[in-house]
């Protein structure tokens, strides 16, 4: 577990889709390092509450709430944004991380579900992170709390660069994101907003129990990864903290891929 400290002591983080997986474990690490912190969920509102109240028990100067919104939906984004705002004063970061997937060969793929997984996971972080524009600019900088004006944090995919057979929408989704990110940097730098992304390779969470559930699917999994080993939603959370932190302050409009290699394509070791 990561040691607890205070680089994000009086900090406000909003973190979407954090009952589970990857976002749970970014709402912990920015929880033990003093943020505190909006457990965002769609519909798992008991594995909410139970992050929350292990943020809580382990914090050492923050506070955890749980917030329900479908993040595809601009009137309940608002409100989530409002009802933080209320609570805590301001957002100081904001880790747009709900996703999700609908596969199919895209031949038999409907509209339906290339709507919802673009709804979700590409116009959902651009809302979330209008909103935290509009509350960076309202308040101001908060000298002595941190460098930044605010930070924002996509979480992307190895899939952003990476194509993905079966799962068009979901690579699209995330190759969008991309350009979402690098365009707010170039726009909003300007005053002091870091805007980055986090593209985690394969992490173990339920999403993807099928490639890692056996040690036959798992030894398959790590051809694809030379660092021979799955990562876990850890890996993402430390990632993450530090982003958000002033320890890297300079760190602007870049993609951190956490992926254990996956991007350096182990296929073509033997001449391909």
């Amino acid at each position: 577990m990561q040691k607890p400290n205070e680089r994000l002591k009086g900090q406000t983080a909003i973190v979407t889709g954090s009952s589970t997986g990857i976002g749970a474990a970014v709402a912990l690490a920015l929880g033990r390092d003093g943020a505190n912190v909006v457990v965002n969920y769609h519909s798992s509102e008991k594995e909410a509450q139970e992050v929350a109240n292990q943020i809580n028990k382990e914090t050492i100067c923050g506070e955890a709430i749980v917030i329900q919104c479908d993040v595809s939906k601009e009137d309940q984004v608002q409100a989530m944004f409002k009802q933080t705002i209320e609570k805590f004063g301001t957002v100081d970061i904001l880790v747009a991380n709900s996703g999700l997937q609908k596969d199919a060969p895209l031949h038999e793929m409907t509209l339906k579900d290339w709507q919802l997984v673009i709804d979700v996971n590409l116009t959902g972080q651009f809302l979330c992170a209008r909103e935290a524009l509009r509350e960076f600019m309202r308040r101001g900088i908060r000298e002595g709390v941190s460098k930044s004006l605010g930070k924002i944090i996509h979480m992307s995919s190895v899939h952003q660069i990476i194509p993905w057979a079966g799962h068009t929408n979901y690579a699209a989704s995330k190759g969008a994101l991309v350009m979402l990110m690098e365009s707010i940097c170039q726009e909003y730098a300007p005053l002091k907003v870091r805007c980055n992304s986090i593209a985690p390779g394969a992490i173990k969470t339920d999403i993807n129990r099928d490639a890692w559930e056996t040690q036959e699917a798992l030894n398959k999994l790590n051809e694809l990864i030379p660092y021979k080993r799955i990562g876990i939603p850890e890996d993402i959370g430390s990632v993450a903290a530090w982003l958000a932190s002033d320890e890297s302050e300079y760190i602007n409009g870049t993609t951190i891929f956490v992926d254990g290699g996956m991007t350096c394509y182990p296929g073509f070791t033997e001449n391909g």
